[in-house]
């Protein structure tokens, strides 16, 4: 009898705001670049941050998600903290950047720079 595997669900969603600005920074990612990493850096007053970057290699434990403008990274430790999410792209008259919902965070920082788990 032969075990059919379900596919694996994505550790985390974009929308298609936040691809389109994955396709914008791979149209003028500096050479080398192969893709943008997501990972969870501890600092602001809470704890961790959301950071988005430019690599140049896959790490081994990294999560690859293939979007139609470019690779998104995560990076294996912050996994995690970011497993069920929803990456988006928002922009207004005044500010315009990566926005998550992320359901693991129990609390945020007045500013919106950090989260806790």
């Amino acid at each position: 009898m032969a075990t059919t595997l379900r596919p694996r669900p994505a550790a985390l969603n974009l929308t298609p705001s936040a691809e389109a600005r994955i396709a914008e920074l791979m149209a003028r990612a500096p050479e080398g670049a192969i893709g943008v990493k997501l990972s969870t850096p501890r600092r602001g007053c809470s704890g961790l941050a959301y950071s988005v970057d430019y690599v140049t290699e896959a790490k081994a434990f990294d999560e690859k998600i293939d979007t139609p403008g470019g690779t998104l990274f995560v990076d294996g430790g912050s996994i995690l903290y970011l497993i069920g999410s929803t990456m988006d792209w928002v922009e207004d008259d005044f500010t315009a950047g990566f926005v998550f919902q992320n359901p693991n965070a129990k609390g945020a920082c007045g500013c919106g720079e950090s989260f806790t788990v």
